[in-house]
């Protein structure tokens, strides 16, 4: 092979990528790279830093496998780990070595040209090309005779880069879904009921391959069927549970998890794997937890999925988070905040420096209702940036950072970041250890504002919590301006008024549960003289929570009980959430 990565040249022919072949040891060698066997010891040294010894060299073709999988078999003989033999290969012959491949539109012919089965089987993956050389990746190098047959199918030479076997495959994926215009569309009208189910259940082919297996018509109808009926229904999460006897598909709506639907057991591989092709996960991957996301359009909607797979001893258990960005109101009438909350809350934003905190469990609302009080200041006149994990808004006039500890971005380098960006109003996602939490601090004191969210119960709470973490009890003193505390309540349905019923049948709006909906309910705390004091001390939060009352702060029952009156929630709802 030639040191530019081009398959032009010596290298074709059976053996490997050195092309190791048996003939005349009078032969000519070919640029050095095509070494005749009687030579080891000059074998063995092309192969440079992956050191392989002329003893080595000589017993290699009489291993079983050397023929077929040359490299496999490479590995295993020098007991090497992929990644660290790529690179040296890398090193040793001049072609790149990239270890997260991306898969650009301009390969789309090595996807309509090249078998599927062929790129999986030699692992093989366009990435680029420019319509005179494509660009290939692939872990199994040593294959010549492989890389002269894509050259002759495409009518044009290879570059080859090297990457690990996952990052391949899930190029491959990728190519050959988009080879398969598979819908990322989901049309209005597909009706999803049990006879539904089972008429794909019926249609879905059974096959080993799973790649094949999330092509199918039947899989993909499947599939987006369940996310069709999920955003009707409004549902924030789907889950995908298989049992030992079932398989159970249920939605999170308003914050509770109702049974769904229950396909044949069967179908969770084929489901499991339709998914992972969409958010661009390794489909051949069973037995290690993974994370993607993806984006579909529902008609005039897109939503964005978030997908977490992790094995259990029944299977593949899914859940996707969908956040459907139409129907997210960021404002603070939207989620039911007081007006009297409201003026206070504002008070805080409206400050040029000091760190104000939103707590409460997950999925309480915290990040929205601080996007909807920074949708209320001026953002022009002030830098406003965030650091999120992930990034769940898109708001017009702030840099938003989203977390990726891969890239060794977290909450403290981002944030670390952004303070050399000369930022007004900073929103950290969410306070997680002692060096977020200090970093904030400080920024606070140094003439930013510091929006945060922390996870306590209640709004006192979230002092003792800060010294947990490890910041010193004079550091929250001079720099915390307040607390609110939320939860999320369940709406009275406006169409049954809270019965289920209508006319006799369930209600088409509530789905016969009585709630639609949801809206927040909250406490805010703000420092005083009496709360800093106690905070020096060391005060525990019982204590915070005496004092904060004995100053004028209203326990979030307070709220919760004007929304019942409101007629807007019920005291079943209330105690269900703040018992």
């Amino acid at each position: 092979m030639s040191t530019n990565g081009s398959t032009k040249g010596p290298t074709k022919g059976k053996g490997g990528i050195l092309a190791l072949r048996r003939g005349n040891p009078d032969a000519p060698a070919r640029r050095d790279l095509s070494i005749v066997t009687e030579d080891w010891p000059r074998v063995a040294s092309v192969f440079g830093e992956l050191k392989l010894s002329p003893d080595q060299a000589r017993a290699f073709p009489r291993i079983e496998g050397s023929d077929d999988q040359p490299w496999d078999v490479l590995l295993q003989t020098l007991a090497l780990d992929e990644t660290s033999a790529l690179k040296k290969l890398a090193d040793r012959t001049g072609l790149a070595f990239i270890p997260e491949p991306k898969l650009d539109e301009s390969a789309s012919k090595f996807y309509e040209l090249i078998d599927a089965e062929l790129a999986r089987d030699h692992s093989v993956a366009a990435l680029s090309s420019d319509g005179h050389e494509m660009v290939v990746a692939t872990s199994q190098p040593m294959q010549p005779s492989v890389f002269s047959m894509l050259e002759d199918a495409l009518g044009m030479p290879l570059t080859l880069v090297l990457s690990p076997r996952a990052g391949v495959a899930n190029i491959i994926n990728r190519g050959f879904e988009r080879r398969g215009d598979l819908v990322t569309e989901i049309v209005e009208d597909i009706p999803l009921d049990e006879s539904a189910i089972e008429s794909a259940a019926g249609a879905i082919g059974r096959t080993t391959d799973l790649l094949a297996q999330a092509r199918q018509t039947p899989v993909i109808r499947l599939v987006n069927m369940i996310l069709f009926e999920a955003l009707r229904r409004r549902a924030s999460d789907v889950h995908v549970h298989p049992m030992e006897s079932k398989l159970a598909i249920r939605f999170r709506v308003d914050g509770m998890l109702l049974d769904a639907f229950s396909p044949p057991l069967t179908l969770a591989p084929a489901i499991s794997s339709r998914l992972k092709v969409m958010t661009e996960l390794d489909i051949a991957n069973r037995h290690a937890p993974q994370d993607g996301q993806t984006t579909v359009r529902i008609g005039s909607k897109k939503i964005d999925i978030r997908l977490s797979v992790i094995p259990t001893v029944n299977g593949e258990r899914i859940v996707l988070r969908l956040l459907d960005q139409s129907q997210t109101q960021l404002d603070l009438d939207a989620v039911g905040m007081a007006k009297r909350i409201q003026t206070r809350l504002m008070d805080c934003v409206n400050r040029p420096n000091g760190i104000l905190l939103v707590t409460g469990p997950t999925g309480s609302g915290k990040t929205t209702t601080l996007y909807a009080a920074l949708g209320r200041i001026d953002r022009y006149s002030r830098n406003v940036m965030t650091i999120e994990d992930p990034v769940e808004y898109r708001l017009e006039g702030i840099s938003q950072m989203q977390v990726n500890p891969k890239r060794d971005v977290t909450f403290a380098a981002g944030l670390r970041a952004l303070l050399r960006q000369d930022p007004d109003v900073i929103l950290v996602g969410e306070v997680r250890d002692m060096e977020t939490a200090q970093l904030a601090i400080q920024a606070s004191l140094t003439g930013h504002l510091v929006l945060a969210t922390l996870h306590t119960n209640d709004a006192p709470s979230a002092i003792p919590r800060l010294i947990d973490i490890g910041l010193e009890p004079y550091l929250v003193t001079s720099s915390l301006i307040g607390v609110l505390a939320q939860r999320l309540l369940r709406r009275i349905c406006p169409n049954c008024a809270g019965t289920g019923k209508r006319a006799g049948d369930e209600c088409d709006q509530c789905f016969g549960t009585g709630y639609r909906g949801r809206l927040a309910v909250h406490e805010l705390m703000l420092m005083n003289d009496t709360l800093r004091r106690l905070t020096a001390e060391r005060a525990d939060g019982v204590t915070l929570y005496e004092a904060a009352v004995e100053s004028g702060f209203e326990p979030m029952k307070v709220d919760a009980m004007e929304k019942v009156g409101e007629g807007l929630t019920d005291e079943s709802e209330v105690f269900r959430v703040l018992h």
